[in-house]
């Protein structure tokens, strides 16, 4: 056998490259998407820019960082864990905002009323949105984000939606131009509609997209407009729990009728929310202390910066380009739907 049979029957081994993890695992992404978050709440004290939510920043400047410098490698891991991990642990956090005297204080028609426009919006533009062909996983965050609670809604339900970055970030920029039109023109509508304070405020809680929006708008039209319009979003707000998990639930009987192989796929289950329902309920028979509740409000408003600009630095532009224009008609759609079934609603029962 010659030496060229050997080297032949015995070949010498080549290095296999496989991707290997950084070495300081989360850190470097985490600490990219904790300085997005706090540029975002530092730019909150420009003029101009106090009535807009660092959620709302901070995803932009991770759009605008991933698209003109790029989202480093050894960031990957970080970023993931920012926009999942630390997602639910905010959202459970929220729950310490709310108290059930606070939804007591709207009454039952309040709470009728935000009921009534969540159910009937979120109904509307998932049915908008089959008419216009906009992708299903869009067409929930949209509707999501519009009657409920803006991005917080939007970036909760794709945990059990499961869209890609992109339509998070589409969303996302749906419920931020049209919240923020409502937040300005609300305020100018206030007195030919006749609207007393409580009305007022509860108009703009039921259908207005962010908290932040919601509390400049009600407290435009004084104190008493602003508290109960606070009161009502946070209310609003709660029913979170129960459009995520009827979503996780209609999202696993979709897969069991399209499996063809027998396999039962198990209904995501969001934990997460149980824990912002669990924390609520905590925060109603435990009186937490002000200095702590003022830690706690800001940090949870931190650890969602965190996330949204996790989602910036996971989202291309093309690929937003690429979604068209059909579902920002949609989102426009249910932000005038939104207003007006709640205005409805307002002026016949209040």
């Amino acid at each position: 056998m010659t030496a060229r049979t050997v080297v032949s029957h015995f070949p010498i081994p080549q290095p296999v490259s496989h991707p290997v993890p950084h070495r300081l695992g989360v850190w470097p992404g985490m600490i990219l998407a904790a300085a997005i978050a706090g540029f975002g709440m530092a730019l909150r004290e420009l003029p101009g820019l106090g009535h807009f939510s660092p959620m709302i920043l901070a995803i932009l400047i991770g759009i605008g960082f991933h698209n003109l410098v790029g989202t480093p490698a050894a960031a990957r891991a970080g970023v993931v864990f920012s926009m999942r991990t630390l997602l639910r642990f905010a959202i459970v956090l929220l729950g310490l905002q709310l108290t059930a005297a606070q939804v007591a204080e709207v009454g039952a028609t309040g709470v009728a009323v935000i009921v009534a426009t969540l159910g009937a919006t979120f109904l509307f533009t998932t049915w908008l949105g089959r008419r216009l062909g906009v992708d299903r996983g869009l067409t929930e965050l949209i509707a999501a984000g519009t009657s409920i609670c803006g991005a917080s809604a939007v970036v909760a339900t794709n945990t059990v939606t499961r869209a890609p970055d992109e339509d998070v970030a589409y969303a996302v920029a749906c419920v931020t131009v049209f919240g923020s039109i409502a937040m300005f023109g609300y305020p100018l509508l206030a007195g030919p509609l006749g609207l007393g304070s409580q009305g007022y405020g509860l108009w703009a809680g039921a259908s207005i997209h962010e908290i932040a929006q919601v509390v400049a708008a009600a407290f435009q039209n004084g104190a008493a407009s602003g508290e109960f319009g606070t009161v009502a979003k946070l209310t609003r707000v709660m029913l979170l729990a129960p459009v995520v998990m009827t979503l996780g639930f209609l999202a696993t009987r979709r897969a069991r009728r399209r499996g063809a192989d027998g396999v039962q796929p198990k209904m995501p289950m969001p934990w997460f929310v149980l824990g912002f329902v669990a924390l609520v309920a905590v925060n109603s028979v435990i009186t937490i202390p002000e200095g702590i509740r003022q830690g706690i409000v800001p940090a949870t408003t931190f650890l969602l910066s965190m996330a949204l600009a996790a989602m910036g630095l996971e989202t291309d532009i093309a690929k937003l380009r690429a979604k068209g224009v059909r579902p920002l008609i949609l989102g426009f759609c249910a932000f005038l739907f939104i207003a007006g079934f709640s205005l409805l609603l307002v002026m016949t029962t209040m």
